[in-house]
């Protein structure tokens, strides 16, 4: 694997992640494990008017991993269910090698052409799109 995947952006997006830890209480809690790569997410949400109040994320993972719920900490305050649906769109179109309408998300087009380490990104927003059933 090239180390051009992980480059300085990455790591300051997994460094710099708002919202890192948990929300007691909360209104939904999601945790997603990747059996292949042992990587492990929980997404905590609260609501407010059918949109996300608050997020909180805790990572055990690569720093793939780690930044993609940095990028969930810094956008999506504020989204209700068909935000979160376009910022997981944004992280497709990402990963297929598009350029993201969200500037953070660039920092993950080099992992376009390492298809064994899409779910290492994806398993955060899955996360989220889960928890943001409730709303």
């Amino acid at each position: 694997m090239s180390d051009e995947i992980y480059q300085e952006t990455l790591l300051k997006l997994a460094k710099e992640a708002p919202g890192h830890g948990r929300l007691e209480p909360n209104a939904a809690s999601v945790r997603l494990d990747n059996p292949l790569c042992g990587d492990r997410v929980r997404i905590d949400l609260r609501v407010r008017g059918g949109r996300i109040a608050e997020v909180a994320h805790e990572v055990r993972g690569c720093l793939l991993c780690q930044a993609a719920a940095g990028v969930i900490g810094r956008h999506a305050v504020g989204l209700d269910r068909a935000g979160v649906a376009e910022l997981s769109g944004q992280v497709e179109k990402t990963l297929a090698g598009e350029i993201p309408a969200i500037e953070d998300l660039a920092a993950f087009r080099p992992v376009s052409g390492h298809r064994s380490r899409f779910d290492c990104v994806r398993l955060p927003f899955q996360a989220l799109k889960e928890a943001a059933e409730i709303l």
